[in-house]
């Protein structure tokens, strides 16, 4: 395959900080009045306040992306990702380095991104797919399958300025995924929609790649990164910090967050939480799991509930667990279950932990904490079912197939 996106020490410097107070005639007059040697010291002293008040959003970036490929962009809030996309969109110019690209490039950077709202829909997917180089009969050729892919058929001809924000996003994406750039950008809009809208884009952007066309994925949402991507870039600090196997990426983004403390996102007396190997990632299959939960606890619990959920990208309970009755003095813990093993599906799940003092929610205990882990939990093993994601349902387990006929012995045997 041939790279369609060729970038050599890309880097963006801005600058932050006040703008120049605009004055009066009368305060212009004043400073050519100003003597050389005091207009010599300001500007001096202008230059290092320059100096001081930039920052560099990118720095060194050089990567390949190839045709028919589906690169993930994964890192923490501020790492340079949306500032990547906008140089590789043309929306701004690199402060150092280069990057070539070859094909037409459709993106979708912000909700409503290249929307007029004074315009209808119908009137933007025009100007959208004029803006991309399309004549007006290729447009009209796409703009059915558009209008129902985005839902919005009953508003396509109200100014775009009365959409919601879900609707220009549907909208914007339906345009940019259909007008069939050869490469195709996309930055964290997908949480505004629905998940079945986010489901259907997904498997639009398979569909993309599918054809040959590239498509780049920014989303701090890692389950959709692992489910669509096949490599990811992992920047941080505006520099990438590792690029290659969608797996090993989000892993090694992953152990980064854990270990500076951050994820954290920590509740009142959860601290935090890995499994009893340490980390957050299971790489085999069949064997034992312990999931661990550090707690700090102001005062005692007795009589107590405790359980641990695990959930899907849908937000589904796939599995959960309960204890009781706990008693605990005040103070810390390490609370652990061990389950004989955990037959799910490849991807990422959230870890929920709840703990209840005088019963459960049932009987009418008091909730002394419940929260949400982090980093979640990564199942970074092979598929054993169903190999397409849509009909492997939650289960990873494998099975074996044997045909014959019914008087005979099995003739043919075949395992996933």
């Amino acid at each position: 395959m041939r790279a369609v996106i060729r970038a050599a020490g890309l880097g963006k410097q801005y600058r932050i900080g006040s703008r120049e107070r605009y004055g009066s005639l009368r305060d212009s007059i004043a400073r050519v009045m100003t003597t050389p040697r005091t207009l010599f010291r300001r500007r001096q002293d202008a230059d290092t306040r320059r100096e001081a008040s930039t920052v560099w959003a990118l720095r060194d970036a050089s990567f390949e992306v190839r045709d028919g490929e589906i690169l993930g962009i994964i890192g923490r809030n501020g790492s340079g990702k949306s500032t990547l996309l906008k140089i590789l969109s043309r929306i701004t110019e690199p402060s150092e380095g280069h990057v070539d690209i070859t094909g037409r490039v459709g993106s979708l950077l912000e909700v409503g991104t290249g929307f007029h709202p004074e315009l209808t829909g119908r009137e933007n997917v025009f100007v959208n797919g004029a803006i991309l180089g399309m004549r007006r009969r290729e447009i009209a050729a796409k703009f059915d399958e558009i209008v129902a892919f985005s839902g919005v058929e009953r508003f396509i001809d109200t100014p775009v300025k009365h959409y919601s924000s879900g609707m220009q996003m549907r909208l914007a994406f339906a345009v940019a995924a259909h007008l069939q750039p050869n490469i195709l950008l996309v930055d964290e809009v997908l949480a505004v929609g629905d998940a079945e809208f986010q489901r259907r884009c997904l498997s639009k952007m398979q569909d993309v790649s599918h054809e040959g066309r590239t498509v780049i994925l920014v989303s701090h949402q890692m389950n959709q990164i692992r489910r669509l991507c096949e490599s990811a870039l992992w920047l941080d600090g505006g520099r990438i910090q590792y690029i290659g196997p969608v797996g090993d990426a989000i892993r090694e983004y992953e152990h980064a967050v854990a270990a500076s403390g951050e994820a954290p996102g920590a509740s009142a007396h959860f601290r935090r939480w890995e499994l009893g190997d340490g980390g957050h990632t299971i790489k085999a299959v069949n064997r034992p799991v312990t999931i661990r939960a550090h707690l700090r606890l102001s005062e005692p619990v007795a009589g107590g509930h405790y359980g641990v959920g695990l959930y899907n990208h849908r937000d589904a309970v796939v599995a959960g667990w309960a204890f009781e009755p706990v008693s605990l003095d005040a103070g810390c813990h390490v609370l652990e279950i061990t389950i004989p093993q955990l037959p799910l599906q490849p991807g990422t799940y959230q870890v929920s932990f709840a703990l209840f003092t005088g019963g459960n929610n049932l009987t009418g205990g008091h909730l002394v904490d419940k929260w949400i882990g982090v980093p979640p939990l990564t199942l970074d093993v092979p598929p054993l079912a169903h190999p397409q994601d849509e009909w492997a349902g939650v289960l990873n387990v494998p099975a074996t197939f044997a045909s014959r006929s019914p008087n005979a012995a099995p003739a043919l045997a075949l395992s996933t």
